[in-house]
């Protein structure tokens, strides 16, 4: 329900240049509400949202049951575990209201405290027979897999829950939605189901599944529910609240906040030029009174707007995703929603305006939105994400500087890693899709229940992050097989292009007959890029094959002046050699004794035509499809490049980030992911650890000339958005 004005407005407004940080709105100073209704109304969250995962177990498990009978042939497939599943089914409604009991259980037993150890884990102590052993090992498994992977926010909620515990003068209980209870509930609702060996972990991993459909916003949302009552870690008295507050300690290497002030004073600055000098953001300072008499706007107070935008936040956001589309600007389109709103609380647009403090927060959101669309690649499905985000950002940028100030803001650092989930993604597989949903779910959490309290950023960009760590590391494997896939193209071209030159030097010696000249062009060479792959330049074997080629040429120059006993011996002595090149090159032995018996043939006879060899054409290029135009055919002769931009651009080392314009205008994130020990090149890859182009320190001036390369670009995407937003108030102010 929307607060009234003065609700919202502090008895003292600070000044515009001071407002209050919403960092100070510590959880633990705030009044707490009734323990009871908050537990109760947690444990209502909890059923309605656990409720359903046991009925969405069965289908997926039917589905691969059938996929594993159709690879194996088997037509009928286990129909010992179709029957089980098929029992499990026709229960469903029992093993429904059985689970949603033992959930709602572990609230009332919170609640009672039962006498047993806080980190019971609810998983059963007592015995149990040997045929219920693998049973609860899987049960523990589960709920060491559930504790690892929502460890973050399970913690926070730990704390939390000791808060209430206090509050309602008792011990600290066990979580009653923890990793171990949920795994003890799931073994206990299936307890006297009849399940085989080869069912149960199925059943298993798929309630992890549906688990993690459900887990994160459930824990988003009670962490949210117990916050905001004021039950905050900070006050529960917890040895991990230290190091909570920890983690929120700025770098030792960031600028001071002095500085960080200088730089938002000249950044406001450039705004206020820039708005000065354009017409669109201009606005009427007087209306017409009713006796026609010319009056003075009033200023609208920060609270005021903020109610506004709380008004607005929960409506579809179709307005800014046409902005961010390109259809105008998005601060027009916040200022036009904010009027609207104004006058359904009545407010009159005409008699009201915004004070500059809050022109410059709406100013700067929008462009800062703007900047990061302008500067990712953002897919359409991305931009209602987005959208929905601006009136929540709208609200902390009225509030609180520190949005624009500090690099470890909670608000800042969602966009941060929203915007690392969302870029490039087409949710193209399993991970991608479910990395957009839950970003999804949480930019909806975000919109329903921010309400002036930061903490609900900090975790939503805890879960998210956590859920990212999964990508990063699959990130990291995909990056290295590009670069070893890069490396072995590499590795080949240069064994070719040895392989070659040592063609040639033999083919230009003497004319040859064509039996041999075709050995040295088709097998011979394919033999030496073999062996240089396998054994490396200098090796032995390498020096056994191009001693072999140096005897095939001597030996048709003997054949040539009719000295056949010589020339029977040589080839006597190179009948192995010959025979282990066209092995090498996949020549069955039926096949080397044609080709064997055909250079016999060919240098039995002394007066059969020599010729000099033509070299083949080389290979320049391992990928036909690598590079497009920036493949350049001997060297860098046809690149237009400043030598002293590609000395700066050899200095780049992985890790560091790039921004390419691709074929259809759009920025791309490109990190170089590896320098190539061969040939200096880079490889570049996008945030979905894809390549994206791998390019000479020459090639990257290149486009760095073209205006297709940004060099020195910001990690963290709300930085790049800032520092583009930034050179965009620069450029406008210095043409007006």
């Amino acid at each position: 329900m929307l607060r009234s004005v003065s609700e919202i407005a502090a008895p003292g407004r600070a000044s515009k240049g001071c407002r209050m940080s919403g960092h100070l709105r510590e959880f633990g100073h705030a009044e707490r509400s009734n323990p009871v209704g908050v537990l109760e109304e947690i444990k209502r969250l909890a059923v309605e949202q656990l409720g359903g995962v046991p009925g969405g177990l069965y289908q997926p498990i039917e589905d691969a049951l059938h996929d594993s009978a159709a690879r194996a042939g088997l037509a009928g497939g286990r129909r010992q575990d179709h029957a089980a599943l098929l029992t499990l089914r026709q229960r469903n409604s029992a093993f429904v209201m059985r689970y949603r009991q033992l959930i709602a259980q572990g609230f009332d037993e919170f609640r009672a405290l039962p006498l047993r150890p806080r980190n019971g884990a609810g998983l059963p102590l007592d015995l149990v027979g040997e045929d219920q052993l693998d049973y609860h090992y899987a049960g523990q498994k589960l709920a060491e897999s559930i504790g690892q992977r929502y460890a973050r926010q399970l913690e926070l909620l730990d704390g939390r829950l000791e808060a209430l515990s206090a509050e309602l003068g008792q011990p600290a209980a066990s979580n009653p939605i923890g990793a171990g209870r949920l795994a003890g509930a799931f073994i206990a609702t299936f307890r006297d189901a009849q399940l085989p060996d080869t069912l149960r972990p199925m059943l298993f991993r798929q309630y992890e599944q549906e688990l993690s459909r459900v887990l994160g916003d459930l824990y988003g949302r009670i962490n949210t529910v117990l916050a905001a009552a004021g039950y905050g870690i900070a006050n529960a008295g917890s040895p991990r609240a230290p190091q909570v507050a920890a983690v929120a300690k700025p770098d030792e290497t960031a600028e001071t906040p002095t500085d960080a002030h200088v730089r938002f004073g000249e950044l406001r600055e450039k705004l206020h030029a820039w708005r000065d000098g354009d017409g669109s953001a201009s606005t009427t300072r007087h209306y017409k009174s009713v006796s026609g008499q010319l009056m003075p706007k009033r200023e609208l107070r920060t609270a005021e707007v903020v109610s506004v935008a709380a008004l607005l936040q929960r409506d579809p956001p179709e307005p800014y995703a046409r902005a961010l589309a390109g259809a105008g600007s998005l601060a027009d389109a916040i200022r036009a929603e904010l009027s609207e709103g104004a006058r359904r609380l009545g407010l009159d647009p005409e008699q009201t305006q915004l004070a500059e403090g809050e022109r410059d927060a709406v100013d700067l959101v929008g462009l800062l939105f703007e900047s990061l669309f302008q500067t990712h690649a953002m897919l359409d499905r991305a931009r209602r994400l987005y959208a929905r985000l601006v009136l929540p950002y709208v609200r902390v940028a009225l509030t609180d500087d520190g949005l624009f100030l500090k690099r470890d803001h909670p608000a800042r650092r969602l966009l941060d890693v929203i915007t690392e989930a969302c870029e490039g993604n087409d949710g193209a597989t399993p991970q991608d899709r479910e990395l957009l949903e839950r970003t999804a779910g949480i930019a909806q959490r975000i919109v329903a229940d921010y309400n002036e309290d930061l903490e609900i950023f900090a975790l939503a960009a805890d879960e998210l992050d956590a859920l990212l760590e999964q990508q990063r590391k699959r990130v990291d494997l995909l990056e290295k097989r590009a670069s070893e896939a890069v490396h072995g193209k590499e590795r080949l071209l240069q064994a070719r292009l040895q392989a070659g030159a040592a063609l040639a030097q033999r083919l230009g010696k003497a004319p040859l007959t064509a039996a041999v000249g075709d050995f040295l062009v088709e097998h011979w060479q394919h033999h030496l890029v073999q062996t240089l792959l396998r054994d490396g330049l200098g090796s032995p074997r390498h020096d056994d094959v191009l001693a072999l080629g140096d005897a095939l040429t001597v030996v048709d120059g003997l054949a040539a002046q009719g000295r056949g006993a010589v020339v029977a011996d040589r080839l006597i002595a190179l009948q192995q050699a010959i025979t282990d090149c066209l092995a090498s090159c996949g020549l069955d032995e039926n096949v080397s004794q044609e080709w064997l018996v055909g250079l016999v043939r060919a240098l039995a006879q002394p007066d059969l035509p020599r010729s000099m060899r033509k070299l083949p054409p080389p290979q320049v290029a391992d990928d036909e499809t690598d590079q497009g135009p920036l493949r350049v055919v001997g060297g860098h002769a046809g690149l237009d490049f400043d030598p002293k931009v590609a000395e700066r651009m050899r200095q780049l080392v992985p890790g560091e980030w790039l921004r390419l314009l691709d074929a259809q205008g759009e920025h791309v994130a490109a990190k170089v992911a590896w320098v190539s020990p061969l040939t200096g090149r880079f490889l570049l890859v996008n945030r979905r650890g894809v390549r994206v182009l791998v390019a000479s320190a020459e090639q990257l001036a290149s486009l760095l000339a073209e205006g297709r390369l940004v060099a020195g670009t910001e990690q963290a995407p709300f930085d790049e958005a800032m520092r583009q937003l930034q050179q965009r108030l620069s450029r406008a102010v210095g043409q007006n």
